[in-house]
């Protein structure tokens, strides 16, 4: 006897409603913006990511605001937000939460760890070795954790941002393929211009102090139910058979060009398509355009691909790679 299986057709999403949802989307942005200043790109990227419920990896070196947006997005949707600083001495446990004995009839009790939260910042996650790092997979894949062979769901919410200093800083692991590939997005956030550096001396003699919440500034602008009517909505933006068809190709071109030792995997292109989506609907477009996926390719594929070890001695770097790649691949009219 064959298996009934349920099919789910989502209905195609209405311009008008598009725009309602971006707006929303945009409002948020702006929000973020008059916190993290000089960053338009970094903004961007992660508010598409967590509309389409990807899990982000913001690389930069030290005091490049990687804290304060996921801290200022927190503020700006109303979310649990949950900080863990990865240490080499960081315990798996640490992350998941643990089984203790009560008092009382010698039962156990889960005590939940910081992984149950709706925004958790794993702070410098390249300094924990890869027994601890492992630890996200499951979390970041399932969105539930395993302890003692008792599985525990996460909240719907649950997002990972994990900030990341660039590898030749002393002290840090290279993160696992696998674990990489969990990340939707690899979001880089760099120096920011002089007058934008200015302007954040500005705020801070106007009385702004990063580890002071209320000095932000930030008003909500949503809260978790606004989210999940963005992420369905996310879910329904169009997507042309042609458009489909392009992203594959983009991605499957990454498996076998010759400036690359690593391609994407499928998992990558699951990725690239709902950025895809969710960046139009940040336009306020009930469709996705091509641009949307050139656009993306570099955030949503920098980290799954690896670059030709002589070819990156002479300074071409995943970007660069990937740039070379998509420019020769014809995009749909």
């Amino acid at each position: 006897m064959g298996r009934a299986e349920a099919i789910v057709t989502l209905t195609p999403l209405d311009p008008d409603e598009a725009m309602q949802q971006g707006a929303v989307a945009q409002a948020l942005i702006a929000q973020l913006g008059a916190v993290v200043l000089g960053q338009p790109d970094a903004l961007r990227d992660a508010v598409a990511a967590l509309v389409a419920r990807g899990h982000v990896l913001l690389e930069g070196v030290p005091g490049t605001a990687k804290t304060l947006l996921v801290r200022s997005l927190g503020l700006a949707l109303g979310l649990e937000f949950r900080r863990i600083q990865f240490t080499p001495d960081l315990m798996p446990s640490d992350i998941t939460g643990v089984n203790l004995l009560s008092g009382q009839g010698g039962a156990f009790n889960f005590r939940p760890g910081p992984i149950f939260g709706d925004l958790v910042l794993g702070d410098e996650i390249n300094r924990a070795p890869a027994k601890t790092q492992a630890a996200l997979l499951e979390a970041m894949q399932e969105r539930r954790v395993t302890v003692d062979g008792t599985s525990h769901p996460l909240p719907d919410g649950f997002t990972v941002f994990a900030t990341q200093n660039p590898i030749e800083f002393e002290g840090t692991y290279p993160l696992p393929e696998a674990e990489l590939d969990r990340f939707m997005v690899k979001v880089l956030v760099g120096y920011p211009e002089q007058d934008i550096e200015q302007g954040i001396l500005d705020r801070v003699l106007e009385g702004f102090e990063a580890d002071l919440p209320d000095s932000y500034g930030i008003a909500r602008v949503a809260d978790r139910d606004v989210l999940g009517r963005l992420r369905q909505t996310c879910r329904r933006v169009r997507v042309e058979p042609s458009l489909v068809r392009y992203l594959v190709a983009v991605v499957r071109a990454t498996r076998n060009a010759p400036v690359l030792t690593l391609g994407a995997s499928p998992r990558g292109s699951v990725s690239l398509l709902k950025m895809a989506q969710a960046s139009a609907l940040l336009d306020g477009r009930s469709y996705v355009v091509p641009d949307d996926v050139k656009a993306l390719a570099p955030a949503v594929l920098r980290h799954r691909i690896a670059v030709a070890p002589e070819l990156e001695l002479e300074g071409v770097t995943q970007d660069a790679a990937l740039k070379g790649i998509i420019e020769k691949i014809d995009v749909p009219r």
